[in-house]
């Protein structure tokens, strides 16, 4: 089986709020590259929603089938959380969270009542943005002197390369995310020409 060069995810942030015997339930999306982004989104929407009871989510990163976490922030073991990720699992997308904030209604809904919501509202936010086909990138880090930056520039544009740090000076470094497909043909052209330096970034 070939290495996966492109992940699914969402496009762009959405909503969607799903009602059920008076509780709200609001599902928030988020196209997510790191651990770091949701815990900003996660205590912004708590800053959003300080009334809300629970603040229940999911998320799934990389492609390792490994990196992913969800919570039932207080609901019964498995109806808010484990939903929430079988939703964003069923439809393939990975760097994608969802929370889900509830509001009570003052009417329990039991076991299937809250599945059946978190999984609802979950869809529904997910359904509202199109899935998205992303290469798999792998960073790398540039060093080469400022003479050859025009040079350095025009291969990273080529190769549809993303510059996500960079420093210019009289010796210059560059951060870029490569596609993974065509990583081999990027680093050999850049290491053809002189005095440039590329290592591939551990994350």
């Amino acid at each position: 089986m070939s290495e996966q060069e492109f992940y699914n995810t969402i496009s762009q942030p959405s909503m969607a709020e799903f009602k059920d015997r008076g509780s709200r339930f609001i599902a928030y999306a988020y196209p997510i590259e790191t651990t770091n982004d949701f815990k900003e989104k996660l205590q912004a929407l708590k800053k959003e929603h300080p009334k809300a009871v629970h603040h229940c989510f999911a998320y799934r990163l990389g492609l390792d089938n490994n990196n992913f976490r969800s919570s039932d922030d207080g609901e019964p073991s498995g109806t808010a959380g484990k939903p929430i990720l079988g939703q964003i699992d069923s439809k393939g997308l990975t760097n994608v969270l969802v929370v889900v904030v509830r509001y009570f209604g003052g009417t329990l809904l039991g076991v299937p009542g809250l599945i059946n919501a978190y999984k609802t509202a979950t869809t529904m936010a997910l359904q509202l943005m199109p899935i998205v086909p992303k290469p798999v990138t792998v960073k790398l880090q540039i060093s080469f002197d400022y003479t050859q930056m025009n040079e350095v520039m025009r291969w990273v544009k080529a190769f549809n390369c993303e510059v996500i740090e960079q420093e210019m000076q009289l010796f210059c470094s560059i951060k870029i995310n490569a596609p993974k497909s065509r990583l081999g043909e990027l680093v050999k052209i850049l290491k053809d020409l002189r005095g440039i330096d590329v290592g591939e970034v551990k994350q």
